[in-house]
């Protein structure tokens, strides 16, 4: 080879080898929030890219700017975009909030209580300027017109008010004319649907005379048609225990309440032994007179022969019913006091 061509080809050679050793730069990587524009597949090493914060994004500090090197890696950029935040919501009266943050794209979903009625979005967003897509909403109350009114009745309002119309919420108290009986609600109010609830009727009620009670009396003896709540007192007679109520009253169905009933006493149905009552014991045949009243508790002894000794076993006199204990042995007529279950060691 000639010296003058290969000298051309060592000279370009040197020019090329330094221009072909510079590597080009990829997409750069951007962080939370961030943009650029003008977006190109590469760049060639010296490329200067501003980078700046999408929408809902704010600067916090940092250069902007990043370059692409010969080593075909961009320069580090110091710029941090962070999400715009929207004002905290205050609470809702009557209502309640749901959220999870209060960042760009977050959302509120607002509901109201019962009886009242969402006025305004039902759900905002927090926006790119840090604004609220809609002012908060309002909840509220349903509207009722006035209450009906009972034929022979008035209604007693729990506050004092003006004009034809009510909220939810407000109730008065149902009152009759004597000697006309309330029938139904006592109280009526404005409800959820914006009507008043249900009002009550004003009647004349009246129950039949009051029937005596078996072993008892009552403090009365004209047999007339008596008016709602008045009422009747029943008592019973010597060594019968009343079970009820003292008094029965009339209700507003017409019937009175339920009476009470006079409980028979119990005899203690048994020849020989020894019984407990009332923390002292008897000889059956000393407990004089031989009875206890409806309710109360007595105990006979009854032997256990394994052990050889003995216990006592209550049992209740229930309306002249007194049921002796099946462990109860009572015994003949030529019996030794020392040997019965009452007169020996107890268990």
């Amino acid at each position: 080879m000639a010296p003058s061509l290969s000298l051309l080809l060592i000279c370009l050679l040197a020019l090329y080898t330094p221009v072909t050793s510079k590597k080009e730069c990829g997409r750069p990587s951007l962080g939370d929030g961030m943009d650029l524009e003008g977006l190109q597949r590469v760049y060639s090493p010296g490329d200067v890219v501003v980078l700046s914060c999408k929408q809902g994004y704010s600067p916090t500090s940092g250069s902007r700017t990043i370059i692409c090197t010969a080593s075909g890696q961009w320069t580090k950029s110091r710029l941090k975009c962070s999400t715009k935040s929207c004002s905290f919501p205050e609470a809702l009266d009557h209502g309640d909030m749901e959220f999870v943050d209060i960042v760009y794209q977050s959302t509120i979903n607002y509901t109201c209580h019962e009886g009242y009625t969402l006025q305004g979005a039902s759900t905002i967003e927090c926006l790119h300027d840090g604004q609220w897509s809609d002012p908060p909403p309002t909840c509220t109350p349903v509207t009722c017109g006035l209450p009906p009114i009972p034929k022979y009745g008035k209604i007693v309002y729990d506050s004092k008010f003006t004009g034809n119309m009510t909220v939810f919420g407000f109730g008065g108290t149902y009152e009759c004319f004597p000697p006309l009986v309330l029938i139904g609600n006592e109280r009526g109010s404005c409800s959820t649907n914006g009507d008043w609830t249900e009002p009550p009727e004003c009647k004349l009620v009246t129950c039949s005379a009051p029937t005596d009670i078996n072993n008892g009396y009552m403090n009365i003896h004209d047999k007339r048609e008596y008016g709602f709540k008045e009422t009747v007192r029943y008592g019973c007679n010597i060594d019968y225990v009343l079970d009820g109520p003292v008094e029965i009253e009339c209700l507003q169905t017409g019937d009175w309440s339920i009476k009470p009933a006079c409980r028979v006493p119990c005899k203690v149905d048994i020849k020989r032994g020894r019984i407990l009552y009332n923390g002292r014991t008897f000889w059956i045949k000393d407990f004089e007179p031989n009875k206890i009243s409806h309710g109360e508790v007595l105990s006979v002894y009854c032997m256990n022969k394994e052990k050889k000794c003995g216990y006592a076993v209550s049992t209740q006199c229930i309306d002249g019913n007194l049921k002796i204990p099946e462990c109860f042995e009572e015994p003949s007529d030529k019996f030794n006091d020392d040997s019965l279950p009452s007169e020996i060691a107890q268990c």
